[in-house]
């Protein structure tokens, strides 16, 4: 079973995949910087000075030591606006990819 595992860890794919991983989370963050320090203030500033993460429907006040309690929809935006964005950049690369494995497969053979 070890001998298994050391082939399996040795094959490409399983180094291509924690890559992957590694700079993805990466991106993750630079998309979510992007959402919540530019996107968002220039939203807010277009619908007039509203703070996305303070978008919310109070629905118990806080009282004697309880908390709020509120659907925090500004949240939720931000994470609509970050998942879109990741979603059309990885189409974007799959689309470059395809393309370029496309590109590869029709090149004379020599």
């Amino acid at each position: 079973m070890l001998k298994e595992f050391r082939t399996f860890m040795a094959q490409g794919n399983v180094l291509d995949l924690a890559v992957g991983v590694i700079i993805g989370a990466a991106f993750g963050k630079i998309v979510n910087s992007l959402v919540e320090d530019v996107i968002n203030p220039i939203l807010g500033l277009i619908l007039g000075n509203v703070d996305f993460s303070e978008m919310k429907v109070v629905l118990k006040e806080a009282a004697d030591g309880q908390a709020e309690v509120a659907i925090r929809y500004g949240n939720f935006l931000n994470q609509v606006i970050q998942f879109v964005i990741l979603a059309w950049v990885i189409f974007l690369i799959v689309k470059a990819a395809n393309k370029m494995r496309l590109s590869n497969s029709m090149a004379p053979k020599e």
